[in-house]
């Protein structure tokens, strides 16, 4: 594509949702006011029942830079992006903003975002919390353990405007079209949870992934918290619980295939992973009726960790949209 004036190219954002369309009714607008215009605003709906489709087709049917992509089935928010990055590349757009449906976009989120891009392909924005203070979130992985650390302190206290990490969230990524050509799209096979840390991890190989001292989305949904400092622990469905355990099996495979993999201190970040989720249901949520879904979630994540595997990879990219 041309050059935009900026000299970034052109930037699409990726919004995966499902069922929240009233959230999509206030996220749509914040992006189409950015001061940095974007170029396309790819809406992956992932099968929504809730009138969705028409919703788009009502209230942005004649913006043509809002681009439903309708998947015939709900594919997770990973499978949503997977399609949502494949329709925006094959489009020839040069970066990827991608984002869930329940966060606003600050104004210049966007532009102070690609202040950054020549010092990184992967590029994530600070986000303000439901309640107006900053959200935090862990910036790295141990890679040994396959966990995020917890770090107890505000990267940015000290005047940096940048930390490095090699971790990353779709709420708020922004990664470059070089990147996704090298590793590919994110991978559909996590349906929720851990798809967007080991999606940075992977980048991590061929880029600077990065957290700048710039506020770029705000979070709409309000949830449960536990403050911890700096940091906060929200709560969580038995969905995301089984996910997290069994996703795990995936996290595996892609350590080896970055040559990361260590057997035993896998194992013990498995163990910190499920007393970390026991924490958040007794905590957070006051019950422990979540048991079963974290074990059941762990009992799949040894079968993936067992079965042949392979990396999604760049051969994908030649498919194009892959939805409709």
């Amino acid at each position: 594509m041309t050059d935009a004036p900026d000299g970034h190219g052109s930037v699409a954002a990726v919004v995966v949702t499902y069922n929240r369309k009233d959230y999509l009714a206030r996220l749509l607008p914040s992006l189409l006011a950015s001061t940095r215009p974007l170029d396309a605003i790819y809406v992956v709906d992932n099968a929504s029942t809730d009138g969705t489709p028409d919703f788009l087709a009502e209230q942005f049917g004649d913006v043509p830079t809002v681009r439903p992509v309708l998947l015939e089935e709900n594919t997770g928010g990973s499978g949503g992006f997977y399609s949502g990055v494949l329709a925006a590349y094959a489009d020839g757009h040069d970066w990827f903003w991608l984002m869930d449906d329940d966060v606003t976009a600050i104004p210049d989120g966007l532009e102070g975002l690609l202040r950054f891009a020549d010092r990184s392909g992967c590029i994530h924005g600070r986000r303000v919390d439901f309640h107006g203070g900053a959200f935090f979130w862990q910036p790295r992985i141990n890679e040994p353990l396959g966990i995020p650390l917890p770090y107890l302190r505000d990267p940015f206290l000290g005047g940096a405007d940048v930390f490095e990490t090699n971790s990353g969230v779709f709420e708020g990524m922004l990664v470059s079209r070089d990147v996704v050509a090298k590793i590919g799209p994110p991978d559909p096979r996590f349906f929720i949870t851990w798809d967007d840390a080991v999606y940075a991890l992977v980048a991590s190989r061929v880029t600077t992934v990065v957290y700048v001292d710039h506020f770029s989305l705000k979070r709409q949904r309000e949830q449960r918290q536990m403050s911890l400092a700096v940091r906060h622990l929200n709560d969580a469905s038995d969905l995301f619980r089984f996910h997290v355990m069994r996703n795990r099996g995936y996290l595996a495979h892609y350590l080896r295939h970055l040559g990361a993999y260590n057997p035993p201190a896998f194992a013990v970040g498995t163990v910190l992973t499920f007393l970390k989720e026991v924490l958040r249901l007794v905590y957070v949520e006051r019950t422990l009726r979540g048991l079963g879904a974290l074990l059941r979630g762990w009992g799949a994540a040894r079968a993936i960790a067992r079965r042949p595997w392979e990396p999604v990879g760049t051969a994908v990219l030649d498919q194009g949209r892959g939805a409709s």
